[in-house]
């Protein structure tokens, strides 16, 4: 969700803002998912690089992380919304941390969707941390490196009970990753807008959907062999 700071700029306001304002189109987006539905939708909320940022902006983003919290309960309730975050959460201020688990163990039994935010999280840190999970069990005896396989690797991942990717939408005009489920989107579709988040809405992710059902997805193997 990428784009906050440019539009409030582009409004002659502080980046604040922006993030304020982009809270309206997760909700829009989540709503939206919902209705369609989609059974999984992932927000990239706050990466590990986003802890350099200038102080009052992290500040910011934290304080907007309660608030919505606190304010969505009702949404995800209405709509049988289960939360689900990933990531270093333990890095999260307690204050964000506490209301963060509080709300997922409120919805834990939701079952039409699961949102997930990733939350002080970066691929190459759940990656690594993974790698160091497998390695202790292999140094201790506990399993044989011939265990190791894509799904034992799945399920040592931040998104072992999620599916793979699918679909990812980077917003604003960027067209690179920047380190988001970098394991996970091997074979997703990437589908790039230069609409900035605050404006991003329901319509933008009709098109994107739209989009992503009239390609052809191969996974290695031909169109003949898909439609013979």
């Amino acid at each position: 969700m990428d784009g906050n700071g440019r539009w409030a700029k582009k409004q002659g306001f502080f980046r604040s803002f922006g993030h304020e304002n982009g809270t309206e189109a997760v909700r829009e987006i989540v709503e939206a998912c919902a209705e369609l539905p989609v059974p999984y939708l992932t927000l990239y909320a706050f990466s590990t690089e986003n802890w350099n940022r200038p102080k009052t902006e992290v500040q910011t983003l934290m304080r907007l992380l309660v608030s919505s919290l606190k304010k969505e309960i009702k949404t995800l309730s209405d709509h049988n919304i289960k939360l689900n975050a990933i990531g270093n959460l333990e890095s999260l201020p307690k204050k964000a941390y506490v209301q963060l688990l509080d709300v997922m163990e409120q919805t834990k039994n939701h079952t039409h969707m699961t949102l997930t935010l990733a939350l002080s999280y970066g691929a190459r840190e759940e990656i690594t941390k993974t790698i160091q999970e497998i390695s202790h069990k292999v140094k201790n005896n506990l399993i044989s490196p011939s265990d190791i396989d894509e799904s034992f690797i799945n399920n040592h991942l931040y998104t072992r009970d999620l599916p793979d990717v699918d679909l990812l939408i980077r917003t604003s005009g960027e067209q690179r990753i920047s380190n988001f489920l970098l394991w996970q989107i091997a074979y997703a579709e990437l589908y790039f807008t230069d609409t900035l988040w605050p404006d991003y809405r329901k319509d933008h992710l009709f098109e994107a959907i739209l989009d992503y059902q009239n390609r052809e997805r191969r996974f290695g193997k031909t169109s003949e062999q898909l439609n013979p």
